[in-house]
C-alpha cells in the first residue's frame, strides 16, 4: 500500500474516506526501462497510470505523431479504461516509476462518484469547476458561500403609494426603520416606461426630509410621488458577494430582495459589512468623500490591499474582476471630477479603453483613455487640463501608456463628429495600426462626464464593421499572430522568463471574441459577456464557449496569483510555481486557444 500517494490533489480529493482507502489498498507500483512500451495500440485498458518519476510519451500507432508528454503526477490512459482499448502507444523516455490502479477499481470509483468522474470529462469548464470546488473547500472563506436568505435580510415595510408623508414618517419611526418600499399601482406610468422593472419604488427618511424642507412638498403629499424608481435589487439565493458588488458599483446602502417579482426583504450595508471582511464599501466611501487628490491617492493605494484580501480569502477571479472594475471606475471618475471644472462635465465624456474598458483589469496597468467633446464646445484650456488629468492618474498609480493612448495626446481628444469621421477613416484605410486603433475604441466604456456622448460613436463603429468580412479579416489577424506556448508534443513551452500568458492565451481570446462580437453587432464589452452573447446566438457552440470562458479565467487567475506573489505587473507565468492540476488545466486551456485560432482562421478565410 503506497502511503505517500497524494490524496490532496484533484480528482483524488473528491473521493470519500472509504473510497480513498479502497484506492490506496488497490495501488501497485511498476517500473519501466527507457524505451519500454507501457501501453500498446489496441491493448485492452488494464490500469490507470499515475507517474511517480520519469517521462512518458504518447504516440500514434505508427510512431510518427506525438500527442503529449507526461511527467511527475500526470495520469493516463483514462480513455482506454472507458472505451476498452488504447488508441495510442505510451513509451517511457527514461527509467520510469508509475502507480497503477486496476481498471475495475477505477471504474467502480468513476461510476459511484460524480465529482471524481467529472475530472476526466474533456470539457474544460467541467474540470475547472471541479478544481475550484476543491480549492474552495481548502481556502474559501465562509462568507463567500453565504447566500441571500431570510437569515440575512429583514422583512420589508411596504407602503401604499397614496399614504401621506407625515403618516409614513410616523410608521418608520415606530418601526425603527429608515426606509420602506412603495407598492406601485398597475397603471403607474413609471411601470409602462420600465416594463421589466419590479413594481416597487423606495423612500427613505432623507428623501422625505428633502421633499418637505428643500422641495416644498406638503406633509400630506402621497409618498408615491417622491419615491425613487426603479429599485436596485438582489434575488433570494444569490451570493451575498454579488449584493456587495451591486452596492459598491452604484454607491448605495440598501437593496431590495426579491423572489421573482415579489419583494420579500431589504438588505442593508450594515448587514453585509457584518458578514464580509473585505471592506470594499468602506473603500468606495473613501473615494466618494475625497475632496483633493491627496485624499483620493490614499484611498486608491488601498486597492491592492483589497485585491490581496480577496485572493487570500479564495474569492473567485470573476468576482474580483467585477468588484475591482467598479472601484477603478470610481477612482478615475473622482479624479476627473477633481481636475475638470464642473461647468464642463456635461460637455465632455472621459472613456477608458483596453482591459479597463472591458472591465477586466484587476491590478492597475497602463492608462488607456480618451475624451469625447460635444460638437458645440469651445475649450481653449482642454490640452492643459488633460495634461493635468494624465499626471493625476499617474499619481494615483496608473502608469503612462507606452503607446501614448491617453487624453494628454491630442489624437485621443476629439469632438463627437470628429470621432465618427476618424472611425470612418480607420475602417477605409484598414492598415495594421488603424485596425488596432479600432480594436481599442471597440472596448470603450464611459466613466465620467456626459456618458451619453459615447453611444452615437459606439453605434457608428458597430455599423462600420457589421458583416464587413474583408475588413474583419484584417481586424482579426493579430489574434493569430502570436505563436502558442506549446511544444510540438503538445506540452506547455516556456522560455527562461516563463510563459507569456498574455500573448499566448489572453490576447487571442480577447481579440478573437472582440472580432466576432463586432461582426454580429453585439454591444457587450466584457469578454465573458461577449462569449455568452455569441453562445446565445449559436455563433459559438456551447462547449466551445464554456471552454473559452474557463480558459480565459484560468489565464487571468494564474497571472494574477504570480503578480501578487512577486509584486510585479508583467505577463510571464513561472511553471515551477503551479501544481500538477493547474499545469494540466493550463495545457488543456492552451489547446482550447489553439482550436479557437483554427476556428477564426477558417471563419475569416485566413490561410497564413
Amino acid at each position: 500500500m503506497p502511503d505517500k500517494f497524494n490524496m490532496q490533489s484533484p480528482p483524488f480529493n473528491r473521493l470519500n474516506e472509504k473510497q480513498q482507502n479502497q484506492l490506496r489498498s488497490s495501488l501497485d507500483v511498476a517500473y519501466f526501462r527507457a524505451r519500454d512500451n507501457l501501453i500498446k495500440v489496441g491493448q485492452p485498458g488494464q490500469y490507470l497510470h499515475i507517474l511517480i518519476k520519469g517521462a512518458v510519451e504518447e504516440r500514434s500507432a505508427d510512431g510518427k505523431e506525438v500527442f503529449a508528454h507526461y511527467a511527475h503526477d500526470d495520469l493516463f490512459d483514462v480513455r482506454a479504461l472507458i472505451e476498452g482499448q488504447s488508441r495510442h502507444q505510451y513509451v517511457a523516455l527514461e527509467d520510469t516509476l508509475c502507480y497503477q490502479l486496476p481498471k475495475e477499481v477505477f471504474l467502480e470509483l468513476y461510476n459511484s462518484n460524480g465529482q471524481f468522474a467529472a475530472y476526466f470529462d474533456n470539457n474544460l469548464s467541467t474540470r475547472q469547476a471541479l478544481i475550484e470546488a476543491a480549492q474552495q473547500q481548502q481556502n474559501l472563506a465562509e462568507f463567500i458561500l453565504t447566500k441571500v436568505d431570510n437569515a440575512i435580510f429583514h422583512p420589508p415595510m411596504i407602503l401604499k403609494p397614496d399614504q401621506p408623508l407625515n403618516e409614513v414618517t410616523l410608521e418608520l419611526k415606530n418601526s425603527a426603520l429608515d426606509s420602506a418600499l412603495v407598492g406601485l399601482n398597475k397603471d403607474d406610468p413609471r411601470l409602462a416606461a420600465h416594463p421589466h422593472a419590479h413594481p416597487y419604488a423606495i423612500v427613505t427618511r432623507t428623501n422625505m426630509l428633502h421633499a418637505v424642507m428643500l422641495e416644498g412638498h406638503a406633509l400630506t403629499t402621497p409618498v408615491g410621488e417622491i419615491a425613487t424608481f426603479p429599485v436596485f435589487h438582489v434575488d433570494v439565493g444569490d451570493f451575498l458577494f454579488n449584493a456587495m458588488i451591486t452596492m459598491t458599483r452604484h454607491r448605495m446602502k440598501r437593496l431590495m430582495v426579491c423572489d421573482g417579482q415579489e419583494a420579500v426583504g431589504m438588505l442593508d450595508m450594515t448587514q453585509i459589512l457584518s458578514a464580509f471582511s473585505t471592506h470594499s464599501h468602506v473603500l468606495s466611501l473613501s473615494i466618494a468623500r475625497a475632496s483633493c487628490i491627496e485624499e483620493l491617492a490614499i484611498a486608491s493605494n488601498r486597492q491592492r490591499q483589497l485585491v490581496d484580501s480577496l485572493i487570500t480569502n479564495g474569492i473567485r477571479t470573476r468576482f474580483i474582476m467585477e468588484l475591482i472594475s467598479a472601484v477603478n471606475e470610481q477612482i478615475i471618475e473622482k479624479a476627473f471630477e477633481l481636475v475638470v471644472p464642473p461647468a464642463l462635465h456635461k460637455h465632455c465624456c472621459l472613456i477608458v479603453l483596453g482591459s479597463e474598458g472591458r472591465g477586466e483589469q484587476i491590478l492597475k496597468t497602463d492608462q488607456d483613455n480618451a475624451l469625447i467633446l460635444s460638437d458645440d464646445l469651445e475649450w481653449p484650456q482642454c490640452a492643459s487640463i488633460m495634461d493635468n488629468l494624465t499626471h493625476t492618474l499617474q499619481q494615483l498609480g496608473y502608469p503612462l501608456c507606452t503607446g501614448n493612448v491617453m487624453v494628454n495626446n491630442p489624437q485621443w481628444v476629439k469632438s463627437q463628429s470628429q470621432w465618427k469621421s476618424t472611425i470612418s477613416d480607420w475602417t477605409q484605410r484598414a492598415t495594421p495600426e488603424r485596425v488596432m486603433d479600432l480594436a481599442i475604441v471597440a472596448d470603450a466604456h464611459a466613466v465620467a462626464g456626459n456618458k451619453d456622448l459615447l453611444e452615437p460613436i459606439e453605434q457608428h463603429l458597430q455599423q462600420s464593421l457589421l458583416n464587413k468580412m474583408l475588413l474583419l479579416q484584417t481586424f482579426v489577424r493579430p489574434a493569430l499572430q502570436f505563436s502558442l506556448p506549446l511544444t510540438l508534443f503538445g506540452n506547455v513551452k516556456a522560455d527562461k522568463e516563463g510563459v507569456d500568458i498574455k500573448r499566448g492565451g489572453i490576447f487571442p481570446i480577447v481579440h478573437g471574441i472582440r472580432a466576432l462580437a463586432l461582426e454580429y453587432g453585439i454591444s457587450e464589452k466584457n469578454t465573458f459577456a461577449r462569449i455568452e452573447a455569441l453562445k446565445a446566438r449559436n455563433t459559438l457552440e456551447p462547449e466551445t464557449a464554456d471552454n473559452l470562458s474557463e480558459a480565459f479565467k484560468l489565464f487571468i487567475k494564474l497571472r494574477l496569483s504570480q503578480q501578487i506573489t512577486h509584486q510585479h505587473a508583467h505577463n510571464k507565468i513561472n511553471l515551477s510555481e503551479i501544481d500538477r492540476t493547474e499545469r494540466d488545466l493550463l495545457r488543456h486551456s492552451l489547446h482550447v486557444v489553439k482550436k479557437f485560432k483554427q476556428y477564426l482562421g477558417h471563419h475569416y478565410l485566413i490561410r497564413d
